[in-house]
């Protein structure tokens, strides 16, 4: 009975074994002890164009960035240690055994990083008999499954019109009105698609000043008149009706739109015929 129950124990050490190291690495905060023995040196976040350019174009004269960043250091670890299409438990395990060596025995022959970037970075020094077993299990594990912040993504930003007349004034940029409804099908749809890519919303951004008008709630402004929503109306620094245009329109569709309303605006601006 005694052999019986010590060969079933056995069997399952396998088994059990990435789970004791879960519960192990769950006793310590791999965060913390990132910002405790780690964050001195690696940078937690820097966004990737930000990298690139910093290595490419100026030779880290920008950033001075004095080793990888954690978010460079997640996708290398996840890209080069293991199989990055196989078990992510096995991949994991075989993160944790790189760290744990690498952490106390630096060696620039086994960096992941790439070349053209380790070029700027001294070797790290050995952190043996300052960081503990537990501490780098943790650490890794945060590694492995560390996420970037989510980018914000950015929307067209609406005033009233009082506002945008005032900015109008002092930038010169152009009033744009949305005339909308709650019950408007075609509006919805545009909102969730059209004034969401980034081409129409830095287009808006530079040249226009954006009014949403919601004909349920309020009358439009300036003796304007709509058959349909949605409508956009144009209107220039002076008060003056560049273009009405009625209906939803595509991105390309819609930027064609942006940019012959501003070319009319310049025309105007210099004197040309309205």
């Amino acid at each position: 009975m005694k052999k019986s129950l010590l060969w079933l124990l056995l069997a399952f050490i396998p088994t059990l074994l990435p789970t004791f190291l879960s519960i192990s690495a769950w006793a310590v905060d791999g965060e913390k002890v990132y910002e405790q023995k780690c964050a001195g040196c690696h940078t937690l976040y820097i966004p990737v164009e930000e990298l690139m350019a910093n290595f490419t174009e100026h030779n880290n004269t920008k950033l001075r960035l004095k080793a990888p960043t954690v978010n460079q250091l997640a996708y290398r670890l996840k890209q080069r240690i293991g199989d990055p299409k196989g078990d992510k438990d096995m991949q994991l395990m075989e993160v944790a055994s790189f760290v744990h060596d690498y952490v106390l025995h630096p060696d620039r022959q086994k960096s992941i990083c790439m070349p053209e970037v380790l070029a700027y970075f001294q070797t790290m020094p050995s952190l043996e008999g300052k960081i503990g077993d537990e501490e780098l299990e943790a650490v890794a594990e945060w590694l492995y499954f560390y996420m970037p912040p989510a980018k914000k993504a950015k929307k067209v930003s609406f005033v009233d019109f009082e506002s945008a007349k005032k900015e109008a004034l002092e930038t010169g940029k152009i009033i744009m009105i949305e005339v909308t409804s709650p019950t408007c099908h075609y509006c919805v749809k545009m909102e969730k698609t059209t004034l969401k890519e980034p081409e129409v919303i830095e287009a808006i951004e530079r040249d226009f000043i954006p009014v949403r008008i919601d004909v349920s709630r309020q009358a439009l402004p300036a003796g304007l008149s709509y058959a349909m929503t949605p409508t956009f109306f144009f209107i220039d620094s002076r008060g003056r009706l560049l273009k009405k245009i009625p209906g939803a329109w595509m991105r390309d569709d819609f930027l064609q739109i942006l940019r012959e309303v501003k070319k009319k605006a310049d025309t105007v601006k210099d004197g040309g015929k309205k």
